[in-house]
């Protein structure tokens, strides 16, 4: 027989049982808790796989570029960018403005592009592009794919009641057509008609002007935009160094060593005389260094055969041969404040950059008669031949000129016969055609060919915004190409408001015909028809009256704005001035106020002072729709909290005056 075992041992193995349990029991809790880990792991990651997903569709639905081919150049606009791709392959064109007929104004923010090749126009559309503008500045740079850095421009409503200054940068991804904006705490202050230029990865930045609806105010400041480091620094020069006025409108083109500036436009203002605009004809050198400190201006000297003074004719570059070329433009006499008398231009100049610059009148060559040999195909058909120009043998002359009369002449001429598609097989000589004169022409280089889109004629008191589009071969200076002529006939414009009122009345006339035949029916829906038409007549003539009071208080805000930096001690004692609120204004005219009430009351003391704040208090109320209005000009403007405290206390000026596309 076996052992029994004896009460000690029996313990020992139940604990032994019972351990063994405790152990079985914790194992299978660790493997459960690895396994919910691991299931949440699991979940986790496939929740943060659909977050990312979700993240990538938003992203990508938000930066969505539609792209399509479109017939021709863009719709007829003035100061829009035309800018060669730094790949040397294709054009792009950015916004721009155009003012209607009726007076409106209308600012676009597409982009197009043109490949040469194909003769072939494309658009494109991204919810991240920037806003309406025009009088931009774009520069293209290589790297990455090729880019394009946007900065600054204006916009205005349709109407013109409100007016705004950009000053943000944008950069153009050139491969994935997509927009990204440029965030830095020190940029350059809000402005239009100013001009950028790359040079190595630098972008420089120079001058403009801003004009919050008092008085323009142009720059002359100096900035650099380090496209490796996303930075600004702004080039601050001793006092004693020479520098350009300041200007807009200028020639800013890249060379080696630096960049070349050249002419603008900027207003004089005088106290006691008419604002004159001036058009500028000096020309300086950036000496450039990667070390910022150093950046220095030198003025050049004008030799070889310069353009007459002339505003509105900024220069492309042309990279192969170092020269800038510059065309068109317009000189204004309105020396006599009755009248202006413009001079347009349609010639072409270029300037060497090379050494210290000269300047060259280039001339067309004189086409030779086709005698049979093969023709070679320069640029997309629908060429047309043209007259050289006559030549110039001193500086003072100016060119390929027209006073108002010879533009008209030209003008109708143009209108009335538009260039057409060459024939293949031509062997006489074809009449010769020029480009309308004009200025503000949107110029670009692709290789060794310069393209000319659109521009600015004028006739009389109008302003023509021209949408034809030109190249030319520069190395062989043979011919103009008319790659689309001008959509509408110039020469009858002046004449088309006769004869759309005339369309006007017809209708009208047919449309109350119409109505009473209408209500002498007695139809219900008609009826209903007609009264909805009576309510939209309502409230567009509402809407009109709206729009006129407020651009006639936004008048009132420039006027009282431009006068109060000229009050007199005595009616700033009774006016409140820009930026001032109730308080500010009653203490620093109090004495006033209670003396005017101490001359109306007989009340003293605390009552009396309250007679004077109560007088305070109703003159400020007379001025208050003006003061709000005054703050959202200067808001309109861009302007930081400084820039708008110097605006407030101003200095001797006066409104503007003049053509705004003289920029």
């Amino acid at each position: 027989m076996g052992k029994k075992p004896n009460g000690k041992t029996a313990v020992k193995e139940a604990k032994k049982v019972k351990a063994a349990q405790k152990v079985a029991r914790k194992e299978t809790k660790t493997q459960q808790k690895k396994k919910t880990k691991v299931g949440a792991d699991a979940e986790d990651e496939d929740n943060d796989l659909e977050r990312s997903l979700n993240m990538k569709i938003e992203w990508e639905e938000k930066h969505r570029v539609t792209e399509e081919i479109v017939e021709g150049p863009p719709t007829r606009r003035a100061n829009a960018s035309l800018t060669a791709d730094p790949g040397g392959n294709h054009i792009w064109c950015i916004g721009g403005e155009y003012f209607s007929s009726d007076g409106k104004a209308h600012f676009y923010n597409d982009v197009y592009r043109y490949t040469p090749d194909k003769d072939e126009w494309r658009r494109f559309v991204s919810a991240t592009c920037p806003g309406p503008r025009s009088a931009h500045a774009v520069v293209p740079s290589p790297a990455g794919g090729g880019k394009l850095f946007l900065c600054g421009g204006e916009f205005s409503s349709l109407h013109q009641t409100t007016f705004h200054h950009y000053r943000d940068l944008w950069m153009f991804d050139i491969s994935t057509k997509s927009w990204e904006r440029i965030e830095t705490k020190v940029r350059p202050s809000a402005r239009s008609g100013h001009r950028m230029a790359l040079w190595k990865h630098y972008v420089v930045l120079f001058g403009g002007f801003y004009d919050p609806g008092v008085r323009t105010q142009y720059l002359n400041d100096l900035w650099v935009f380090d496209t490796q480091e996303y930075t600004w620094t702004q080039v601050v020069l001793r006092d004693t160094d020479r520098r350009p006025s300041p200007r807009s409108g200028f020639s800013f083109i890249p060379s080696g060593d630096g960049i070349v500036l050249h002419g603008g436009y900027c207003k004089e203002y005088v106290k006691g005389k008419r604002v004159q605009g001036v058009a500028l004809e000096d020309t300086w050198f950036l000496k450039m260094s990667m070390n910022l400190k150093e950046l220095k201006w030198e003025r050049r000297k004008k030799t070889g055969y310069a353009p007459s003074v002339r505003s509105g004719c900024t220069m492309a570059l042309w990279a192969a041969r170092d020269i800038g070329i510059l065309f068109g433009g317009v000189k204004d006499d309105d020396q006599s404040e009755e009248t202006l008398v413009s001079e347009f231009y349609n010639d072409l100049y270029g300037y060497h950059t090379i050494g210290n610059g000269k300047w060259t009148s280039m001339m067309l060559r004189k086409k030779k008669p086709n005698q049979g040999r093969k023709q070679t195909r320069a640029a997309p058909t629908r060429a047309v031949d043209v007259r050289p120009p006559p030549s110039h043998h001193s500086e003072d002359e100016g060119g390929e000129g027209g006073s108002d009369a010879d533009v008209e002449r030209q003008v109708a001429a143009v209108g009335k016969e538009q260039p057409k598609k060459a024939p293949r097989n031509n062997t006489e000589p074809e009449e010769h055609v020029l480009p309308l004169p004009r200025y503000n022409a949107m110029l670009a280089v692709l290789r060794n060919t310069l393209y000319i889109y659109g521009g600015i004629l004028e006739r009389g008191s109008q302003e023509i915004t021209l949408d034809d589009f030109w190249c030319i071969a520069l190395d062989k200076m043979e011919t103009y190409v008319c790659l689309k002529p001008l959509e509408t006939d110039v020469s009858a414009i002046g004449d088309e408001s006769s004869s759309d009122d005339g369309d006007d009345s017809d209708d009208s006339e047919g449309s109350d015909n119409a109505q009473e035949e209408d209500e002498e029916a007695g139809d219900p829906e008609q009826e209903a028809e007609d009264e909805r038409h009576r309510q939209q007549r309502a409230a567009d003539l509402a809407a009109d009256q709206e729009e006129v009071e407020k651009a006639a208080l936004r008048v009132r805000a420039a006027d009282f704005l431009n006068a109060s930096k000229t009050i007199n001690p005595v009616e700033a004692l009774s006016t409140p001035l820009p930026g001032e609120t109730l308080a500010i204004f009653y203490a620093r005219t109090r004495e006033y106020w209670i003396q005017q009430a101490h001359t109306s009351s007989d009340n003293r003391g605390k009552m009396l002072r309250r007679d004077g704040f109560a007088l305070a208090s109703e003159r400020y109320q007379s001025y208050k729709p003006i003061l709000d209005e005054v703050e959202t000009i200067l808001a309109e403007a861009g302007l930081d909290a400084e820039e708008m405290k110097q605006v407030r206390g101003g200095g001797d000026g006066a409104l503007g005056s003049g053509s705004r596309n003289r920029r």
